[in-house]
């Protein structure tokens, strides 16, 4: 549904991106990743047609942007990172304006108008006039006049920014439910939020893609070593001097001490046992054992290990991203 081919995009002397390309199959929810200034909203950009890439292309619903960036347009439902709202409308005449800008009218725009005010919550703000509205349903005011007419894809660059923690969960839901057939990209720099949502995601650094998969194919390509926690009874130098003479060990890092158990996060050769080896000590020295369990990298390690800083980055600052 989404195809991006070698996008790259300079602002002047600044390169936003660098041959850029990944695809979004139907009914995907992808996650763009990538920290601020990346490339992710230059790329969106693109895919909406709202911007032009200096090389390269995509194809949106099997449409050239390039094109025909007008049938794209037709098919797209876009959440900018700036919500596209008129403050002094009604939250009903600001959603019908937006219906007839998309072609709709007369009972088809009623009926698209009801759907999305029952799909985003929005039925108890009908009648208020948009300034009016809290940062979370004004969110939901611009979700819905993405949705109004019916897009199968939708692009959505920083839906949560700026909410709170229970508004932020409540786009999250409301953004899993409204997916529901159809293909979602969405853009943003916070880890939960493609943790939570997303069935895939590509990463995006310095203008280039960094990673691309589940989060489980990108945990492994980050994994640089085998990560084995313990936790044991016993004082803390005697417990690390044993586990450093562990065969495999390359690593012994100290986490904590409570109520007479230390703990350790173990890093070890790739490819090793590493957790059989530590049972076998821990058997040899009769440790009263409380823990021992293979370790795989949070999203934030995975992140950080695959956008960790080149010795030669590429020029990016300043750009729209």
């Amino acid at each position: 549904m989404i195809k991006a081919d070698r996008l790259t995009m300079h602002y002047g002397p600044v390169v936003a991106l660098r041959d850029v390309s990944f695809e979004v199959q139907k009914g995907e929810i992808v996650g763009l990743l990538g920290p601020n200034g990346a490339g992710k909203s230059t790329t969106m950009k693109i895919l909406t047609t709202y911007l032009y890439p200096t090389k390269g292309t995509a194809q949106v619903g099997g449409l050239d942007v390039l094109e025909k960036p007008h049938e794209v347009r037709k098919i797209i439902g876009y959440l900018p990172e700036m919500l596209p709202l008129y403050m002094d409308m009604e939250v009903r005449a600001y959603l019908n304006f937006v219906g007839r800008a998309r072609g709709l009218s007369g009972a088809k725009l009623r009926e698209r108008t009801d759907v999305v005010l029952e799909e985003c919550g929005l039925r108890p703000m009908y009648r208020k006039i948009v300034r009016e509205l809290s940062k979370g349903f004004k969110q939901r005011t611009a979700l819905a006049q993405a949705l109004i007419h019916d897009p199968d894809i939708i692009i959505l660059d920083e839906p949560t920014s700026g909410l709170d923690p229970h508004q932020i969960v409540e786009i999250r839901q409301l953004i899993k439910a409204l997916a529901h057939g159809k293909t979602v990209i969405l853009s943003t720099h916070i880890l939960q939020e493609v943790e939570a949502t997303a069935d895939r995601i590509v990463i995006i650094n310095q203008g280039r893609i960094v990673g691309d998969g589940t989060i489980e194919e990108l945990r492994q390509r980050a994994k640089k070593h085998e990560r084995v926690r313990v936790t044991v009874a016993g004082g803390r130098t005697e417990v690390e001097k044993l586990l450093s003479g562990v065969d495999s060990a390359r690593k012994v890092e100290f986490v904590g001490e409570n109520n007479g158990y230390v703990s350790f996060t173990v890093l070890g050769r790739m490819g090793a046992e590493l957790w059989r080896e530590i049972g076998q000590l821990a058997r040899t020295k009769n440790w009263e054992l409380r823990e021992l369990s293979d370790r795989p990298l949070t999203l934030e390690e995975t992140f950080l290990a695959l956008t960790e800083p080149t010795e030669r980055p590429v020029a990016h600052q300043g750009a729209s991203a």
